[in-house]
């Protein structure tokens, strides 16, 4: 505890940026004007009192006077080690200031009162703790110093505000330090707070030697490698000199100039090229640098910057490379056939390189998985006479893949684009970018974004690496980039690419490619020959449209491996003779029963629309059309609320399709004589079966006002018949995307009539011939025509009860 006494007149010693606590004996420069007239004060004021002349001593940190001080007696005044004259004061106890007042000399004088130290007696047990933890953190910092005699004194101290002052001699303190421990009273808390400082700076300390250990260790090793380093290259030299061989680190340089003036390499990139090499020779064999520039170098090097493979100009060879290694896909085959007719009337007219811009191309083959996108690209290279490449990009999330990494980074390597380059050998390949659409983006950069510049025409003749740093031409290079759903391509990047899509193949073509492409290779990879097992066109056919239902091949080609192994398996065992030919009868004894049987070889009463309520739509998936069933219900008026109850995981548009598609019928029941008075007091319910399958779109409207108009009529709604279109409240029937793979999966599904807007009349042109000769198109503009076309007569002449749901 701290308390005051009575008052005191002292004169001021200021002392600037300076602490001295009470027990401190300190010497002070009598040439200092303040401390002359406060010492001089003291000296005249105690020829009137008994005792040693006494000073204020307080700090004057940046012009400001603290709030305590320190009493001081002048013990002795005298001359200084280097001569000058000074006094040395004693501290003795701590004043609390208080105003001034008046006194000889010419020193500031002030009234003060001390402040009395007061410490219980015995020493509470936490007090004697932390005296003990002092002491010790006094005699390690003072071991460290070598202030042995020091330790001892520290040791014999017991008086509490004594240990705690003891700290004012640590040279570590900072003045304000120093202050704080001069205006905090209480002797307990005081040598708290001098013994959080102690034991802060040991830590510094601490660390400071560890980071000086650590330091010295490094600098060691360094001279040790420095050294070894010196005794390998003297060893070395002896051996190339006894061996006459080897190369030094000026040899390596001289070679890779000579290989960079050798090479045939655009002026520019032969610029950078020597400058790197200047670099290699300035740089020592112990710097990563070098190691750097050579790896630059044999990258750059080994680029085929003027190498480029002769298109094959024989168009109609080229038109049959295509037709021979693919079945189908027109539009393409056409787009290729444009391309090198063009090439060649360039070529013929000395038109190669117009703007530094050569021929290229960029298209982007977008369709379901399965349809041969990824094995066109081969079949395009191969007609061309180039050489072909393919670029994975599906999950690929950092933009250096792209562009490649700067050289700073350890193992940078360059981008995709120009590995593709390297790998191809020329500057005109074919590269396929497969899976553009499923490049994602991160922290790391969007690929998408790189690929801007890689893929347009007007800035790919000066395509820059990230890695080499050099102009690179891509101009010449015919991108084919792949995709199964074109919204996934930002649309920046789309307006860069030449969109060809390929919607999938009809029956015929699937039992063409079945029998000119995936039978051979499996019956090879079956360990079968061609004469051993031979398949009737019907089986194909069967195989095609009953045991699979997909846009592509990929699961036909699964069921012939499967057949021709059952075969194989079949000989092996002795239970079937070859050579064998499987007709259609034999397909469900060797891979069971089929799974997709069309609607219309059904029983009447198993079909899903034999009862009313139910339609057919058509939609589009990412792997393809496919057919959609809507089933409508009524709830039970007694039971069920009024309103409507969508489900089957439907999205915003559809939901807002079925709310249009019930608006209609409640504003039109009448002229199409409905009962719509069911609509008011009973719910609806609408279900997308396949709940599992995110559906969205507005292109089912059609399809849920018929299902609603079949459930309220008790109509049904014909199973050869299905439909797409949007729906307006109005009952216009408005046009959609995706016809031609609606009518693919149509065709696929055993339906015959197919109703579509009129005003998607001109997608017809994009449908095969023999699926449209297979197939009763109606265009139409107003959902009546649909309902006329659409639901059955009434039977007898009267519509049967509406069916509801409990």
């Amino acid at each position: 505890m701290a308390s005051t006494s009575a008052p005191l007149t002292l004169p001021v010693l200021p002392l600037d940026d300076e602490v001295v606590l009470p027990g401190m004996v300190v010497p002070l420069d009598l040439n200092d004007t303040d401390v002359r007239a406060a010492v001089e004060a003291a000296q005249a004021a105690a020829r009137s009192e008994p005792g040693k002349p006494r000073v204020l001593l307080v700090p004057r940190i940046d012009g400001t006077y603290a709030s305590t001080g320190v009493l001081g007696t002048v013990e002795q005044v005298g001359r200084l080690a280097d001569g000058d004259p000074g006094a040395l004061i004693r501290g003795r106890g701590r004043v609390k200031i208080g105003a001034g007042t008046t006194g000889p000399g010419a020193a500031l004088w002030v009234e003060g009162t001390t402040v009395d130290q007061n410490v219980p007696d015995p020493l509470p047990g936490h007090v004697v703790e932390l005296v003990k933890e002092y002491k010790a953190l006094a005699t390690a910092w003072l071991r460290k110093r070598g202030a042995w005699q020091v330790v001892d004194r520290v040791q014999a101290i017991d008086d509490v505000p004594a240990l705690a002052d003891n700290s004012g001699y640590s040279p570590f303190l900072t003045t304000e330090q120093k202050v704080e421990l001069l205006e905090t009273a209480d002797p307990v808390a005081r040598l708290k707070l001098a013994t959080q400082q102690l034991r802060d700076h040991l830590a510094e300390q601490d660390v400071a030697e560890t980071i000086a250990k650590d330091v010295q260790e490094g600098v060691d090793k360094q001279q040790r490698e420095f050294l070894l380093r010196r005794q390998l290259e003297a060893v070395r030299k002896e051996l190339r000199d006894l061996n006459g061989d080897g190369k030094d680190a000026a040899e390596e340089s001289d070679d890779y100039r000579a290989r960079v003036e050798a090479a045939d390499l655009p002026e520019k990139v032969r610029e950078a090229a020597l400058k790197e090499v200047d670099k290699l020779e300035r740089s020592s064999d112990q710097s990563p640098e070098g190691s750097w520039i050579r790896t630059w170098l044999d990258t750059v090097l080994e680029l085929p910057w003027n190498e480029r493979t002769e298109d094959a100009y024989d168009i109609q060879g080229a038109k049959g490379v295509l037709d021979a290694e693919h079945a189908g896909l027109e539009d393409v085959k056409e787009r290729i056939t444009e391309y090198l007719a063009v090439r060649k009337r360039r070529n013929a007219r000395g038109l190669g390189v117009v703007g530094g811009r050569r021929g290229g191309a960029v298209l982007a083959l977008v369709g379901p998985p399965g349809v041969g996108k990824t094995s066109l690209g081969e079949s395009v290279a191969h007609a061309m006479g180039r050489k072909f490449v393919r670029v994975a990009l599906g999950g690929v999330r950092d933009e250096a893949e792209i562009r490649g990494h700067r050289r700073t980074y350890v193992g940078a390597l360059p981008g995709r684009i120009v590995r593709a380059i390297k790998e191809a050998g020329s500057m005109n390949p074919v590269v396929l970018l497969d899976e553009i659409d499923k490049v994602g983006s991160d922290f790391r950069g969007d690929p998408a974004a790189a690929l801007l510049e890689v893929l347009d025409p007007a800035q790919n003749h000066t395509f820059r690496d990230h890695y080499l740093e050099v102009e690179l031409d891509l101009s010449d290079v015919v991108f084919l980039a792949t995709a199964n759903v074109l919204e996934a391509i930002p649309e920046a990047l789309l307006d860069r690419m030449e969109l060809v899509r390929l919607d999938g193949y009809t029956e015929d073509e699937k039992v063409v490619i079945a029998r000119d492409h995936l039978l051979p290779r499996q019956l090879e990879r079956a360990g079968l020959d061609s004469e051993e097992v031979v398949l009737e066109e019907s089986a194909l056919r069967k195989l095609a449209g009953e045991y699979t239902r997909e846009a592509g091949v990929r699961t036909l080609e699964r069921s012939l491996a499967r057949l021709l192994r059952k075969v194989a398996a079949q000989h092996e065992l002795g239970e079937r003779e070859l050579p064998f030919t499987v007709r259609d009868e034999d397909l469900r004894a060797l891979i069971g029963r089929p799974h997709h049987v069309p609607e219309s070889a059904q029983d009447p009463a198993e079909r899903r629309t034999a009862v009313p309520g139910v339609a057919t739509g058509l939609a589009v998936t990412g792997a393809g059309g496919d057919v959609l069933y809507v089933e409508a219900s009524l709830a039970d008026p007694e039971t069920g609320a009024a309103g409507l109850t969508l489900t089957g995981q439907l999205g915003d548009v559809m939901k807002e399709s079925a709310q249009i598609a019930l608006s209609f019928l409640r504003s039109h029941g009448a002229e199409l004589e409905l009962p719509v008075g069911d609509l008011k007091d009973r719910g609806v319910h609408i279900h997308f079966p396949a709940g599992a399958v995110p559906k969205d779109g507005p292109s089912a409207g059609v399809t849920m006002t018929t299902a609603l108009a079949s459930l309220l009529s008790g109509r049904l709604v014909r199973t050869d018949v299905a439909m797409t279109g949007e729906v307006s409240l109005t009952g216009r029937v408005l046009p959609i995307g995706g016809v031609k793979q609606k009518l693919l999966a149509a065709h696929r599904a055993g339906v015959t009539t197919v109703i579509i807007p009129k005003r998607n009349e001109p997608d017809l042109d994009d449908v095969p011939a023999e699926v449209l000769d297979k197939l009763d198109v109606h265009a139409v503009t107003d959902v009546r025509q649909v309902l006329e076309l659409a639901l059955a007569p009434a039977v007898n002449g009267a519509a049967p009860e509406v069916p509801v749901a409990a």
